[in-house]
């Protein structure tokens, strides 16, 4: 028999239950895109698929610099289908403009080398649209620039 009372005995502690966090989810955007596929397709599709693969690109750059630079990239579907159709055009420059100088800043921000700029984008795609390949080359740096800012997040969210 044990001499403490009831009263005496001191409070039992609760019991407290470590719950492991579940792992952070990290988004798996693309990083595949090339600009062989985003010109055969093109052609086979009639433009749709370079629609698709730039408007999906300026999904993942907002879901990969929004919470950063606090802006957010129009959707590409608007542009292309609409406003650069009442706009003549115009309204897709300013977009390629504004996408190209956030993928350099996202580079910049996340430690990459800047590979690309609204400059680029002035002197190879518009004034480099003079001599016909220059615009290619344009299209493949804003690209590998998107797959390189896709697997940086991929890798560290």
């Amino acid at each position: 028999m044990s001499s403490i009372s009831p009263l005496q005995q001191s409070p039992q502690e609760p019991q407290l239950q470590y719950v492991q966090a579940a792992p952070v989810h990290r988004a798996n955007f693309p990083t595949n895109r090339s600009l062989t596929k985003f010109i055969l397709l093109g052609i086979i599709t009639l433009g749709i698929y370079q629609i698709y693969v730039i408007a999906r690109a300026g999904e993942d750059l907002n879901t990969i610099a929004s919470r950063y630079d606090n802006k957010r990239t129009m959707n590409y579907w608007l542009v292309a289908l609409l406003l650069g159709w009442l706009t003549l055009g115009i309204m897709q420059f300013v977009w390629r403009h504004g996408t190209s100088n956030r993928i350099g800043n996202e580079q910049a921000r996340r430690g990459q080398a800047r590979t690309i700029s609204s400059a680029d984008f002035w002197l190879w795609c518009v004034l480099g649209s003079l001599i016909i390949v220059a615009p290619f080359v344009f299209m493949y740096k804003w690209l590998h620039a998107m797959n390189g800012l896709c697997a940086d997040f991929n890798e560290r969210g």
